[in-house]
């Protein structure tokens, strides 16, 4: 009988659906696959027969029986193959190597002195050269290469704007996936972010949920029940750029009194009250924080109480269930934490806050690098995906 094109598209969907179960609940049995996808169980144990024949998933042995023999147990392949991640900032290019279940195998990092876009370029392919070449023989090799970047991004992969490195619309997929000759991923670096938490960090299981990225700037990757929120035309979550200071200091994105201008890494170039700084990196601000420096306290007090006023104004928005806070500046969360929260519960509306929770990434500052690479993988594994 000729196949047609809805049985191939059924066969792929439910590929997926076995694939992803067993990626999430592994070790599990066939039988135990088929109960939670509701699939038959000769149309999973073909499938599953598909998957190791494309060495993603492998039998480890029998496990528990409920009475009868014992049945082999799956277990997905993390190893089957890696993928880069990138995230490019305005002062750093920082990446990693992961495995297919996002741990990290090498780490990659360098300052960036320039800003143009062909000196970003010619880093960005030392970079991903150095962590391919790193790559541990695998069936499927380096399967692909993610990128967040802190700006506005289209479908196509083109930077769009992104203020704090001067570019309009660049076609950076395009580019890296004419030099590499691999699929390539570009995104927010905050919805890189918020992927990261979501499948491999704070976020695992939670549904509603925002990743703030506080670092150079500040940007916000949205989950609504689930999936990533990217709006009308994929550019939401530029939260960094919402006036929390109706005549406050002129941004370059154009506006005025934007949130990140008080409450990021930004905020050490104006600190208020005429604040004198030690330094102007987080890297030697919290050291000086942990000496008890009172300048650079109340840096961080201040940063600490904005970054509670934007978070008030997000939860009052969308409601989640869970704010997670990654980026650079997360670092200095012992200087932080205290009057973000104290902000928070002051200002949220009282049902909206009964049951959220604020966290910090539990990839520290690596959540965008981590996520970046969750989005080559999730690439390489199935266009469709769905999960149950």
């Amino acid at each position: 009988m000729k196949i047609t094109g809805d049985q191939m598209l059924v066969k792929k969907i439910n590929k997926s659906i076995v694939l992803d179960t067993i990626r999430r609940h592994a070790p599990l049995s066939r039988a135990r696959v088929s109960e939670v996808t509701g699939l038959n169980k000769a149309t999973v144990s073909n499938l599953v027969a598909d998957l190791i024949n494309d060495e993603l998933v492998q039998e480890i042995g029998p496990g528990e029986s409920s009475g009868g023999r014992k049945p082999l147990m799956l277990l997905f392949r993390g190893a089957a193959g890696y993928a880069v991640g990138l995230e490019l900032s305005v002062t750093h290019l920082k990446g990693v190597l992961t495995d297919l279940e996002g741990h990290i195998i090498t780490e990659y990092a360098v300052q960036l002195e320039h800003h143009d876009v062909s000196s970003v370029f010619e880093q960005l392919t030392l970079a991903a050269d150095h962590l391919i070449q790193t790559a541990p023989p695998s069936p499927h090799g380096v399967i692909g290469i993610g990128i967040g970047v802190p700006g506005m991004v289209d479908e196509e992969g083109t930077v769009l704007y992104a203020p704090n490195l001067q570019w309009e619309k660049v076609p950076l997929r395009a580019m890296l996936e004419e030099a590499f000759q691999l699929p390539v991923t570009i995104d927010n670096e905050a919805n890189a972010g918020a992927h990261g938490e979501l499948n491999f960090g704070a976020g695992i299981g939670v549904r509603h949920l925002i990743y703030i990225s506080a670092g150079i700037g500040i940007g916000s990757g949205i989950m609504v029940d689930g999936e990533l929120y990217k709006g009308a035309w994929g550019y939401a979550g530029e939260t960094g750029h919402m006036s929390i200071e109706s005549e406050g200091r002129p941004c370059s994105c154009g506006n005025r009194g934007c949130w990140e201008l008080y409450a990021s890494e930004r905020a050490y170039e104006h600190p208020d009250d005429q604040l004198h700084l030690p330094a102007h990196t987080t890297k030697e601000l919290i050291e000086y924080a942990a000496e008890g420096h009172e300048a650079v306290l109340a840096l961080y007090e201040g940063i600490g109480r904005k970054l509670g006023i934007g978070i008030t104004n997000i939860v009052n928005s969308f409601n989640p269930e869970r704010i997670i806070i990654g980026g650079g500046l997360s670092k200095a969360r012992p200087w932080i934490e205290t009057a973000l929260r104290q902000v928070v519960e002051e200002r949220t509306l009282p049902y909206h806050r009964r049951s959220l929770q604020i966290e910090w990434a539990a990839l520290g500052s690596r959540s965008t690098r981590v996520g970046a690479a969750y989005s080559a993988i999730s690439q390489f594994l199935g266009r469709i995906r769905v999960s149950v």
